[in-house]
C-alpha cells in the first residue's frame, strides 16, 4: 500500500483542477510539489493555502513539454520531501478548432503538452516512483462525446487513456496502480472565459444533474484513486462528468 503521508507531484497545479487536487491531497497528509508553467503567483498562493492548513508544499516552475521538466520535478521532490509515491499528470492545453482549420502549430502544441508531457511523467514515474505508488492522469470526457472543434484535443486525451491502460500492466508487479480521470465540463476560470450565459445554460442542460462540475468533484476522485480505498482500481478511466456520457 502507498505510504501515508506520501509525496505527490502534481503538474499544472497553480489553478483549476490541479490546484484543488493539490489542496485535497495535502489535507490527506501528502507533501505536495505544485508544478506550474507560467503563473508563479497563483502557484505560490496554492502553496500558502496548503501551509495555512498545516500541510507541506513547494512550487516548481517547469513546462512538461520540455524533456528536462519531469526529472527536475522528481529530483526536487526527493531532495525536499523524500521518495515520490504519487504522480498526478494534470497539465494540459486545449486549442479548439475544427480539424480542417487546425494549424500545425496548434496541433504540435497540444500533442507536446498533452501526450508528450504525460508520457514523460509516466516514464519518470516508472523509473522512480516508490513501489505501491499511484499514478493518475487527467483525460477528458470529450473522448466519447467527440464534439466538433475538439478533434485534436480528444485525440491527445485518447492517447493518455491508452498509455494509462498499458502502463498499469507494466507496473502492476510493483504494486503501482495507474488510472485516469476524465472530467466533463468543470467550472474553472479557463472554462468559463468567453462563454455567454446562454451557452453555459445549454451545457448544463446536457447533464442529467443539471450543473457544471466543481474542481472539488475531480479532486475527490483523484484522492479516492490515490488513497487506500482505491487500491484495487487499476488500468481504468473514470468518467467524472455527472452522467453526460
Amino acid at each position: 500500500m502507498t505510504q501515508y503521508p506520501g509525496v505527490a507531484i502534481i503538474t499544472g497545479a497553480s489553478r483549476g483542477i490541479g490546484a484543488a487536487t493539490a489542496q485535497r491531497l495535502a489535507r490527506d497528509g501528502h507533501a505536495i510539489v505544485v508544478n506550474y508553467a507560467n503563473d508563479q503567483i497563483a502557484a505560490e498562493h496554492v502553496v500558502r493555502a496548503i501551509e495555512d492548513q498545516g500541510g507541506q508544499a513547494i512550487c516548481a516552475k517547469g513546462d512538461v513539454a520540455d524533456a528536462a521538466c519531469m526529472p527536475m520535478l522528481f529530483e526536487l521532490a526527493e531532495q525536499q520531501f523524500g521518495p515520490v509515491s504519487i504522480l498526478i499528470n494534470n497539465a494540459g492545453i486545449m486549442r479548439n478548432a475544427e480539424i480542417g482549420a487546425t494549424s500545425d502549430a496548434d496541433f504540435e502544441t497540444q500533442c507536446s503538452v498533452n501526450i508528450g508531457g504525460t508520457f514523460r511523467g509516466m516514464r519518470e514515474a516508472a523509473m522512480r516512483l516508490t513501489d505501491d505508488g499511484r499514478i493518475v492522469s487527467v483525460s477528458s470526457s470529450v473522448v466519447g462525446l467527440y464534439q466538433p472543434a475538439y478533434g485534436i484535443y480528444a485525440a491527445t486525451k485518447a492517447a493518455v487513456e491508452a498509455m494509462t491502460h498499458v502502463l498499469a500492466k507494466e507496473l502492476g508487479p510493483r504494486g503501482i496502480t495507474v488510472n485516469a480521470v476524465a472530467p466533463g465540463p468543470v467550472e474553472t476560470e479557463l472554462f468559463l472565459a468567453g462563454k455567454p450565459d446562454h451557452l453555459l445554460d445549454n451545457i448544463k442542460q446536457m447533464n442529467p444533474l443539471g450543473r457544471l462540475g466543481a474542481t472539488q468533484d475531480i479532486a475527490a476522485t483523484v484522492a479516492f484513486l490515490t488513497g487506500p480505498d482505491g487500491a484495487w482500481i487499476n488500468g481504468q478511466t473514470l468518467r467524472v462528468n455527472g452522467g453526460v456520457i
